[in-house]
């Protein structure tokens, strides 16, 4: 067997590029030797990785990009622009409108969408100065943002197994929560720099920095992510393309997941599996058991410290979830298991929602933040237990986690409304909501579970007769 040592990943040039087709006998050999292909596998998923982390770090300024409202309600958004009842909850919601209209067919252009035409909406933020202003700019923010998560998680899905999906699901997600922590500290400093600029809002200004990053980094992303495996050859030697190939062929046990097919008959079989919407209805339901995390930072102004500690006292919550939910979602990959990861999750949040309903003392007010945020380890295995359960073909499981995703954001828009501010500062109402939909994310993602142990039961039975 040729020895594959003597590739780089990005310096093959075009005339020593080789069809997959010739390294067949040499992949046929590889895969009789264990030991060679798995230090093979291990090389070509240290690339990926490395490669695909940058997902990573849009998904955190994307978020920020979104949630960047909630800081600038400590900065005087709301008297500046006079905004009034429940106007703010509509800034904050709109952007899911966007969302919305713009999830399911933005699957069907690129393998991925990332969002540099951002600078239209930071644009935006120059000029707004009242409300109708903020609705259109965050409108706009929401249909440029829409094809992010789902892109990446079908470039997931076409590069790693399903046994490292929850995995790379979940550092994906970790954007999330590192968003929520890095967030709070890049916006202090860019208010604490911005107090001392005449002539701009700091607000103003947070949107219009955090924005540009936005747009400089999905530009340097343009260049560095992969396409699919059978179009990747300029990063990969065509040894390694072709183990990336077998790897998903094996794992589906079908060439669905490597083609392209026709977008209506993606779309037909998913919303024709009442799977889907079943899923559907667990996260948008799931989106109100975690809402708080749209009003982080007034929740913990609320035990009564300033705009820049409050974004300080922000951050450690989160970076104890950030390190719960890679340990959870590591383990549930390990043991091949969802549910019960997802479950214990959510009843660790239900502890932190029951204590900051009894309590307005500050320091256990405090600790209940550290408990509710672990219930985002929930939504890691719940999103790589939906990629597994409609896993093909692959313009099924496309169009599904879009529709699945949509689902959560629909909900989002309502969410917005569930923390208004005369409920505040114990927010107890709030609070009852998220114990209430936790509670019933457990009970239907139950259901779920049993529905597929009677199907491999029964397909279990069916292999036994043959």
């Amino acid at each position: 067997m040729p020895s594959h040592d003597g590739y780089s990943p990005l310096g093959m040039r075009r005339h020593e590029r080789t069809s997959l087709l010739r390294y067949d006998s040499d992949l046929e050999a590889l895969l009789a030797h264990p030991e060679d292909r798995k230090e093979l596998e291990r090389r070509l998923l240290r690339k990926l990785d490395t490669r695909m982390s940058i997902l990573v770090l849009i998904y955190v300024l994307n978020y920020i990009d979104r949630q960047n409202i909630a800081v600038a309600r400590l900065q005087g958004f709301e008297k500046d622009l006079r905004l009034e009842g429940s106007q703010y909850a509509s800034c904050l919601g709109i952007v899911y409108v966007g969302y919305l209209f713009m999830q399911i067919p933005s699957i069907y252009g690129q393998a991925i969408h990332i969002p540099i035409n951002l600078h239209d909406s930071v644009g935006l933020y120059v000029h707004v100065d009242r409300f109708h202003d903020v609705l259109f700019a965050r409108l706009v923010l929401g249909c440029l943002e829409a094809p992010f998560f789902s892109g990446a998680l079908l470039l997931i899905a076409r590069w790693y197994r399903r046994d490292e999906i929850g995995q790379r699901t979940a550092w994906l997600a970790c954007g999330l929560l590192i968003a929520n922590a890095t967030g709070s500290l890049i916006a202090s400093g860019i208010l604490k720099v911005l107090e001392s600029v005449p002539g701009i809002s700091a607000w103003r200004g947070l949107f219009i920095s955090e924005g540009a990053l936005t747009v400089s980094v999905a530009l340097c992303a343009m260049y560095i992510l992969p396409d699919f495996p059978k179009t990747s050859s300029s990063w990969l030697s065509p040894l390694e393309q072709a183990l990336a190939v077998q790897r998903i062929r094996e794992d589906t046990a079908s060439n669905d997941s490597l083609d392209i097919q026709r977008p209506i008959h993606g779309l037909w079989l998913a919303v024709s599996d009442w799977k889907v919407w079943w899923l559907t209805a667990i996260l948008a339901v799931y989106a109100f058991a975690s809402s708080f995390h749209f009003y982080f930072p007034t929740l913990v102004q609320t035990i009564g410290y300033g705009p820049v500690t409050t974004l300080l006292l922000s951050v450690p919550p989160w970076l104890t979830a950030i390190v719960v939910v890679i340990l959870v979602s590591r383990h549930s990959d390990h043991r091949s298991e969802r549910f019960f990861h997802i479950s214990l999750s959510i009843l660790v949040g239900v502890v932190g929602y029951v204590v900051a309903i009894s309590t307005m003392n500050p320091l256990v007010r405090y600790v209940s933040f550290f408990a509710m945020t672990q219930i985002h380890a929930a939504y890691t295995c719940f999103m790589a237990w939906a990629s597994c359960s409609v896993s093909e073909p692959a313009n099924k499981r496309t169009t599904a986690l879009a529709i699945i995703n949509t689902g959560g954001i629909a909900a989002n828009i309502l969410v917005s409304f569930a923390w208004p501010s005369n409920w505040g500062p114990d927010y107890t109402k709030s609070f009852g909501i998220c114990v209430f939909a936790a509670l019933l994310t457990v009970v239907m993602s139950w259901t779920f579970r049993r529905y597929l142990e009677r199907l491999n039961e029964r397909e279990t039975e069916y292999q036994y007769q043959l």
